[in-house]
């Protein structure tokens, strides 16, 4: 454990004017306050919090940072309160401790529905000061060091999982590479140590078969450039077991099938300098196909600069070179830590103040949209989790995105706004469909319109969380004016049934009694099918139960004969929303058609004559009287037709033409049966109504390749 003056020492050698006051009073109350508390491994509890100081000296962080390490234990861990921090060490180091308390908050209750509100404010003190997320890593860090002390495997397991799948993607996201991959190594021992243990030995084999192959060609590297006259320092590791096993994981491919095990860096002076590096290398060596990136100019969003490119090197040895400038090579080590070092200097043209720091931002957005605590972590592994391409906007600024991006991923990058609206996306000059995988380099434009709302088919294929929470919000928000519009229709006609007036009044004695905050909250149970139009009329008048006569069954050819004076009026909304039309009938405007209440998923729309109808019968209160809503524009439903086809040359082709030229379109085909003489099938075709389907009926009777078309079934 690191001394009191030698945890000053080390301050002091890199920041002259800091307190020295200050850093003693500190290490004296983190001392005092965690008394005679112990860790696993039984040494001292006041041991962290000074070896996490004393890692966060390593990379030259202020002294308020190194105070607030010793401090961030003592509110959460002992009798501290802020007012006396405060008193003592001043308002700002109380501000980071209190934004390292509420992450770790956040740990403890990960069960707890105040997590979403803990990780809010937990970004936001992010936002306004990441030195709260250095601290924590660096927590985080001495604690993975010493997790063997842990006696249950299972807690075991779980930090290490939780340390890969939220530390270590933060690390990344700042800058701070050798913390991300100690991070990832350590938890590693714990989530498949067979795995790990496995990749060890056979790079222990590697070594004693060829111990000194990484030398020889650090020196032929050095004679190639260092004959051109350039000053550079070379060096080559190993690649971490855990980056080999994601390797191996990613590609599907066995260690033995692995050719770049070992990564080289050439360090320069000048930017122009890695150019010329790279001329020599490339001149020297063969080069890999597709394995080139150019990260100087192109930043990565956390500020890694640096050239890669794959060769066959000396002795035939395929290896990863990294070419960058000094600085360059410091600032993606220590990422963020190397910036606060220098805060002092003027950030230069390409280093924008903040530019490392929007992700941030992008967090803030997806929690503003996400309704669950557990929906916003999913989508903020999305947003740290995923290799990068790199893309540019028509007036060529750069947006990374993750792997597997699309135009709506690209869209929402922008600006939320410009992804509600987004219609349609050139990529390099070229009209794509909005589904379409980007590349690095690839250029996109995106076509909006005032009239286009986020289409809830988009979730299927978008991969960044931005994206995902902004549309799950938009589906949520239309689903809960839907069920609510639908609610209200179902009351005012059970209140008409018992002969009352209907009114939003009449709700408010009961709201207490269905545990609802509002008239619009319970209009939405009902709607989505919690509560039936009864109950609510029942528990508003009382009365009416007693003349409820028994449930009886309602005979189906009653139904069908039922004459629909005051049908619910429904019409085409957003699939999956508070009113969805059968796939075992699809009933189109024109048909007759009955309602059937699914709890927690509003009412589903069958034709009259539909045979699923027999299994509800003996459940007359989930049956709902609809009617079609033909105000308004005419919306498109589907309409499935089966086809008995004549096998031969431009049958299908007959057929489309026919459909084409009514005005109906094919939205999918299915071949059912295959004879040699004919061919069955279903098709699915956008239509206007039930009229609309009867004349493509017709049209397609009077083609000479069909034998037989009917309106299909299930």
């Amino acid at each position: 454990m690191m001394r009191q003056y030698e945890l000053v020492e080390r301050v002091k050698a890199y920041d002259p004017d800091a307190c020295e006051t200050t850093l003693n009073r500190a290490y004296v109350y983190a001392t005092q306050k965690h008394g005679s508390q112990k860790r696993a491994s039984g040494d001292p509890y006041f041991s962290h919090p000074i070896e996490v100081a004393g890692i966060l000296t390593n990379y030259k962080l202020d002294c308020d940072t190194i105070i607030t390490a010793l401090l961030h234990d003592t509110i959460e861990d002992t009798d501290a309160t802020p007012k006396e921090i405060t008193k003592l060490f001043g308002n700002n180091i109380m501000k980071l401790v209190d934004g390292v308390t509420k992450l770790t908050q956040i740990e403890l209750k990960s069960a707890d529905s105040k997590q979403a509100e803990n990780f809010r404010k937990l970004l936001l003190a992010m936002s306004e000061d990441i030195r709260v997320l250095l601290v924590k890593l660096a927590d985080r860090l001495h604690n993975m060091r010493t997790l063997h002390y842990i006696s249950k495997p299972e807690k075991r397991v779980r930090i290490a999982a939780e340390t890969l799948e939220i530390y270590a993607p933060l690390a990344e996201r700042i800058g701070m590479h050798d913390i991300k991959e100690e991070l990832e190594d350590l938890a590693f021992q714990h989530i498949n140590p067979e795995a790990r243990d496995s990749i060890l030995a056979r790079l222990e084999f590697l070594r004693a078969k060829d111990d000194n192959v990484v030398n020889r060609i650090v020196s032929e590297l050095q004679d190639v450039v260092g004959r051109q006259g350039l000053k550079v320092d070379i060096y080559g590791r190993e690649k971490r077991p855990y980056s080999i096993w994601q390797k191996m994981q990613r590609k599907n491919i066995t260690f033995g099938e692995l050719s770049d095990i070992m990564a080289f860096r050439v360090l320069v002076s000048e930017m122009p300098e890695c150019y010329e590096v790279l001329g020599y290398l490339h001149a020297n060596y063969k080069v890999v196909p597709g394995r080139f990136k150019d990260y100087i100019s192109t930043p990565k969003p956390n500020g890694y600069r640096s050239i890669h490119t794959t060769v066959l090197g000396p002795e035939n040895h395929r290896i990863e070179v990294q070419i960058r400038t000094r600085h360059m090579h410091e600032v993606n080590e220590n990422g963020v830590a190397a910036h606060w070092a220098y805060k002092q200097e003027k950030p230069t043209g390409d280093q924008k103040e903040g530019v490392q720091y929007r992700w941030l931002r992008d967090l803030l957005d997806i929690l503003e949209h996400a309704s669950e605590p557990e929906e916003f972590l999913e989508h903020t592994k999305l947003a740290m989790f995923q290799d990068q391409v790199f893309c540019f906007s028509p007036k060529g600024d750069v947006i990374a995105l993750p792997a597997r991006a699309t135009p709506v991923d690209f869209a929402y990058m922008i600006h939320t706004h410009i992804g509600d609206t987004c219609v349609g996306a050139k990529v390099n000059g070229a009209m794509v469909p909005l589904r379409t995988v980007l590349y690095n380099g690839d250029q996109v434009e995106i076509v909006t319109s005032k009239a286009q709302t986020p289409n809830p088919t988009w979730e299927r294929f978008v991969v960044t969380g931005k994206a995902r929470a902004r549309i799950r919000r938009f589906i949520r928000q239309q689903q809960e004016d839907q069920y609510k519009d639908l609610g209200k229709a179902i009351l005012q006609k059970a209140f008409r049934q018992e002969g009352y007036d209907y009114s939003d009044k009449a709700l408010d004695g009961v709201l207490k009694i269905f545990k609802q905050p509002s008239v619009d909250a319970l209009l939405t149970q009902v709607g989505a099918g919690h509560h039936t139009g009864r109950e609510i009329v029942h528990a508003v008048f009382p009365g009416t139960k007693d003349k409820e006569t028994a449930r009886k069954v309602v005979p189906l050819e009653k139904v069908r004969a039922r004459k629909h004076d005051h049908a619910i009026p429904i019409k085409g909304l957003i699939p999956g929303m508070a009113v969805h039309y059968a796939g075992c009938c699809h009933p189109l405007p024109g048909d007759r058609i009955v309602g059937i209440v699914t709890t927690g998923k509003g009412v589903t729309i069958h034709t009259i004559d539909c045979d699923t109808l027999e299994t509800f019968t003996e459940q007359p209160e989930r049956w709902l009287d609809v009617g079609w809503d033909n105000e308004g524009e005419p919306e498109h439903f589907i309409g499935r037709l089966g086809l008995t086809v004549g096998h031969e040359q431009g049958a299908l082709s007959s057929i489309t033409s026919v459909i084409a030229k009514n005005h109906g379109n094919i939205t999918n085909l299915r071949f059912t049966n295959r004879t040699t003489d004919f061919f069955e099938m279903l098709i699915d075709i956008d239509v206007v109504d039930v009229k609309h389907l009867t004349n493509i009926i017709a049209a397609l009777r009077a083609t000479p390749v069909v034998n037989a078309v009917e309106r299909a079934r299930g």
